[in-house]
């Protein structure tokens, strides 16, 4: 039996896949991870939390699946990008990560778009001046832990880091090049005067590498530390929500991909560069193909915030009908009409990210009147993430990406009462799936590709079959094209009063 591992650096959990291919899944396992917020707006977590899972999680995966270590021919490990992670010059951790989402360096940002013009910084990176980049973090810890940013002999991202732990070898995946600033789109290469923005040495950012291309070979060490076979093959890895989008079947131009975890995320195949600051770019993992892509700030989280604090008093409810809360709500909601009487939610709890960039944005009810029950905000909800959907959508068409046809993963994407309401927002059919475990199979699949075991670029299909499809209400067309220009028109009144507002 010949298999590949798949392991998956995410923010509250690693998750790690065994496959046999072609198609088939031999073990899935996974473990949690802390998110810390030490400050208001901060994001960080230990990576050598990461490492200790991924130690624990591929003996469990061998257990699991009956295999021995002789039969896994490689590695491909994918990860949240762009984390930001500090070695000095012996390899060690200079402090914990700082994550993607961490929303600290907002003086900086403005340094660095005083400094060059977003126009010109947009033309050669594929992205725009954000909180994202690892430059304007890099510029943050120079200001505010010099002692520490005077050590920095390498910057890795999430995976790259577990990479370095298995074969020993520096190398950073070309799409966290991509969007932490240091790469030049159309050139595929590290610029000199991108890196030279963050202060670092040039030499702190090691070579890019493709997410197929073979890295090296697991040391003893780490081959002890997990229970694989010394020189096992490794290869570069990939960005999670691009791994992700590859395995769900994203592979041809105007496919996109609505994923609704935490965050919520957008994310089109293209074969064309069409930088636009409202979005991020990265590259796809097919050869010629790129994939623009959106993330909302949240998603799932919202929602579970608003079960957890605000409809507390339905638990009793939903336990006597063996639902959990959100269900209970959806059935809630169901029996209230589109539009939700009138109520508008603008989702943006923790300021926004694409295609608005706007870390002071907040969350609005608006509409509210004494008629109105706890179902009216539920869906409102719901509507609200349809809207800004729609938004991402209306933002892809004027960069001239076409949008054919719609798929939806993630944990949210079982609501089948959000999935339609996605759809009457869009009026397009939404695809669902079934069996797609995220992004921990398009790294196995690289690793396939990378070790000769397969050419075939469309081989994570075999893995995921297609599910329901979401067909749009035409009756609630009108009536959701007239609410989203509301919801539009709703954030740019509101965004004034919400200047300077503390996170």
């Amino acid at each position: 039996m010949t298999c590949v591992v798949g392991i998956d650096i995410g923010t509250t959990s690693t998750i790690a896949i065994l496959i046999r291919p072609p198609d088939e899944v031999l073990a899935l396992v996974s473990r949690p991870v802390a998110l810390r917020s030490p400050q208001p707006g901060w994001a960080e977590e230990d990576p050598r939390e990461w490492w200790d899972n991924v130690c624990a999680l591929v003996p469990e995966l061998l257990e699991q699946a009956g295999v021995t270590s002789q039969e896994v021919r490689g590695i491909g490990v994918t990860g949240m990008l762009p984390a930001v992670l500090l070695l000095d010059r012996d390899g060690l951790l200079l402090r914990p990560s700082i994550q993607q989402s961490d929303g600290r360096c907002g003086a900086e940002v403005a340094e660095l778009s005083a400094q060059m013009p977003e126009a010109d910084f947009v033309e050669m990176t594929g992205n725009g001046i954000n909180q994202q980049l690892v430059t304007t973090k890099l510029r943050w810890i120079e200001k505010h832990e010099p002692e520490i940013f005077a050590r920095i002999a390498t910057v890795l991202g999430s995976y790259d880091y577990i990479n370095w732990r298995l074969t020993g070898r520096r190398a950073v995946d070309r799409n966290w090049a991509l969007e932490a600033g240091f790469l030049a789109v159309r050139e595929r290469a590290l610029s000199d005067d991108l890196i030279a923005l963050a202060h670092v040495p040039r030499s702190a950012i090691p070579p890019v590498t493709a997410s197929h291309e073979i890295l090296g070979g697991l040391t003893t060490q780490a081959a002890k530390a997990i229970g694989l076979a010394e020189g096992t093959t490794v290869v570069g890895g990939a960005a999670d929500h691009i791994a992700s989008a590859y395995a769900a079947g994203v592979t041809k131009p105007g496919d996109v991909l609505l994923k609704f975890g935490g965050s919520t995320d957008i994310l089109i195949a293209t074969d064309k560069v069409a930088p636009d600051r409202r979005m991020f770019l990265d590259y796809h993992l097919v050869p010629g193909l790129y994939m623009p892509n959106g993330c909302m700030a949240s998603g799932g989280s919202a929602l579970n915030w608003f079960a957890d604090r605000l409809a507390y008093g339905e638990l009793p409810a939903a336990r006597s009908q063996g639902l959990t809360i959100h269900a209970h709500l959806d059935n809630l909601a169901a029996k209230t009409p589109a539009g939700a009487g009138g109520v508008q939610v603008i989702p943006y709890f923790l300021g926004e990210k694409t295609p608005l960039h706007d870390a002071q944005a907040r969350g609005t009810i608006t509409g509210l009147s004494l008629n109105h029950r706890l179902a009216h905000i539920w869906r409102a909800l719901l509507e609200g993430f349809g809207y800004a959907f729609r938004h991402h959508v209306q933002v892809l068409n004027e960069m001239g990406h076409p949008t054919t046809r719609y798929l939806a993963s993630d944990g949210g994407a079982r609501s089948q009462l959000w999935m339609q309401i996605v759809s009457d927002i869009l009026q397009q059919p939404v695809q669902l799936l079934d069996g797609h475990p995220g992004s921990c199979l398009g790294a196995a699949w690289m690793a396939t590709m990378g070790v000769g075991l397969s050419d075939d670029w469309s081989g994570p299909s075999r893995f995921v079959s297609l599910g329901a499809r979401i067909e749009p209400n035409r009756a609630h067309g009108a009536l959701y094209d007239a609410g989203y220009a509301r919801f539009r028109a709703s954030y740019e009144r509101l965004a004034p009063l919400h200047l300077g507002t503390p996170l």
